[in-house]
């Protein structure tokens, strides 16, 4: 139970009847070797592949090292450059925190010591080194911090003209339906009425993938989306792995923890495969007439590794250039320096992107903020 409870701190859904079922089974397998003590677990209380990595770290350390306290607080710890120490096992922030976090491994104070803080804060801003932190990297902490941070970011897309006009003396359009209506009143035909165009921002739709290597970053994302559709009046948000969602009304709500909760009820395919160009697919075809008007932009937010391989993807993408105003493809893959788009997925997608742009860390994300803020002319999609 302890060790459940230590996984489920590091951000893996165990429940009690998971719990109850490993006790049981554990009975039957027996404790004499440790490979079959892993693999029952690891049955029983595993439910992805991606969640294999956090609980062999868990596993190795939870069980095997008699100075698990002492090791989890030296890596929450800054780290001195000196000798090159014994080579340890790798542990991540996220399963050191959950260690410590569960109950029974803190050894008691002992009354009447006064507690001594130590302030082990380097002389680089926090915020600062957050700010160039990658989501998969952050502890439980850092996660909180970065979500605020994410928060606070606004989107100022410019204003384009649109079809319809306003009322304005220093107009340079002439209302001749307005000049006779008052001329006919009052009998002066000596002044114009004038005009102007209106302008709005432009629809903002989002396309943002939630397979099981996309997951993270697009939980991150939907918090800064989350700020936008309460700052913004044209906001729609679809989700994508295996079939398309559409969860704008859930991120409608004011509370944004009340928001990805509706969401994570709404999605049921949450951290799963990737079937992109089926979605795209039914997004062009189901959505696209009645979100992608008024010069609309779209956000695609994916790694573009699709399960399905075939022409399907590039004629779903051609569609949805054509439809859009403009394209914008955040990739987190692009966090790499010597990324080359080799999948057949990206190589599909990218000719028929205006902007390709890495999603990653909060950066990233001031920098597209920035992007997409200066009003540019629409570029030509690549050669292919």
């Amino acid at each position: 139970m302890h060790f459940a409870r230590a996984l489920r701190v590091a951000g893996l859904p165990i429940g009690p009847g998971r719990v109850l079922d490993a006790v049981d089974a554990l009975t039957h397998a027996g404790i004499e070797r440790r490979e079959d003590w892993h693999a029952v677990l690891s049955a029983l209380l595993l439910t992805r592949h991606e969640q294999q990595p956090v609980f062999d770290q868990a596993f190795a350390v939870f069980w095997r090292d008699p100075q698990l306290l002492e090791k989890m607080m030296s890596l929450l710890l800054p780290k001195v450059q000196g000798r090159t120490p014994a080579k340890q096992p790798e542990v991540s922030k996220r399963v050191a925190e959950a260690l410590l976090a569960s109950p029974g491994e803190r050894p008691p104070e002992p009354e009447g010591e006064q507690k001594i803080e130590l302030d082990a804060t380097l002389t680089f801003s926090e915020e600062e080194r957050l700010r160039r932190l990658d989501f998969e990297q952050m502890s439980v902490d850092e996660w909180r911090a970065a979500q605020r941070l994410v928060s606070a970011l606004r989107l100022p897309l410019p204003e384009i003209a649109t079809r319809r006009f306003d009322a304005s003396r220093e107009g340079r359009l002439v209302d001749l339906r307005a000049t006779l209506r008052k001329s006919a009143r009052s009998g002066d035909w000596s002044r114009l009425e004038r005009r102007t165009r209106r302008h709005r921002p432009p629809p903002l739709v989002v396309l943002a993938d939630i397979s099981g290597s996309m997951h993270r970053y697009t939980r991150m994302f939907l918090h800064f989306v989350h700020a936008l559709t309460l700052d913004r009046e044209q906001v729609s948000v679809l989700l994508f792995g295996t079939r398309l969602t559409n969860v704008t009304r859930q991120l409608r709500h004011r509370d944004v923890d009340a928001a990805l909760a509706a969401v994570s009820d709404a999605v049921p395919d949450w951290s799963g495969g990737t079937r992109i160009g089926a979605c795209l697919h039914e997004f062009n075809f189901r959505w696209s007439r009645r979100l992608l008007a008024q010069n609309a932009c779209v956000l695609l937010v994916s790694d573009g590794l699709d399960r399905e391989e075939g022409g399907a993807l590039g004629e779903e993408m051609a569609r949805l250039h054509r439809a859009a105003h403009r394209l914008v493809w955040l990739n987190p893959l692009l966090r790499y320096e010597g990324f080359e788009p080799r999948a057949s997925g990206i190589r599909a997608m990218l000719p028929f992107v205006d902007d390709f742009r890495q999603v990653h860390n909060i950066d990233s994300l001031a920098a597209l903020v920035a992007a997409l803020a200066n009003p540019v002319q629409r570029k030509l999609a690549r050669a292919a």
